[in-house]
């Protein structure tokens, strides 16, 4: 048994904990494999989620939400803008700002990426897991979301 602080952790907790952990990573670095071949670097992605997630936004906001300077964000988002993936327009409450937003081509952008990786996700599942097998990494999965909700 391994102790945690005064809870007594068991051998099987330890050993699903580093599976969960290893088998994540994989499948993460899997993903963003995928994604690198929509030829975006990672703070660029990283932009257009974040205004997919939270919505218009300024570009100081932007540096700071993502911790980076000011004019690396203005680097970020100048090839977004050029790309059309991002549209600029005034701010409704201060004219002489601009606010950042996703464009038509952008949101396209995002869910293409996301039907990439949803199609190879479910066709290696398809390929890889019998009927039972993926039935039981739906309730496996299912258990972790219980784990994430404490």
């Amino acid at each position: 048994m391994i102790y945690g602080g005064e809870v007594e952790i068991s051998e099987s907790a330890v050993q699903a904990a580093s599976d969960v952990r290893v088998v994540f990573g994989r499948l993460r670095r899997r993903l963003r494999d995928l994604a690198d071949a929509e030829d975006l670097t990672l703070s660029q992605a990283s932009v257009l989620s974040r205004l997919d997630k939270d919505g218009p936004t300024t570009a100081s906001a932007l540096a700071a939400a993502e911790r980076v300077r000011p004019q690396s964000m203005a680097a970020t988002v100048g090839v977004l803008l050029e790309l059309g993936l991002v549209a600029r327009s005034p701010d409704p409450l201060d004219k002489r700002r601009q606010v950042l937003s996703l464009s038509a081509a952008g949101v396209e952008h995002l869910q293409g990426g996301r039907r990439a990786r949803q199609e190879w996700l479910a066709s290696a599942l398809q390929e890889r897991l019998s009927e039972e097998q993926r039935r039981d990494l739906i309730r496996a999965l299912t258990l972790l979301d219980e784990v994430t909700q404490a």
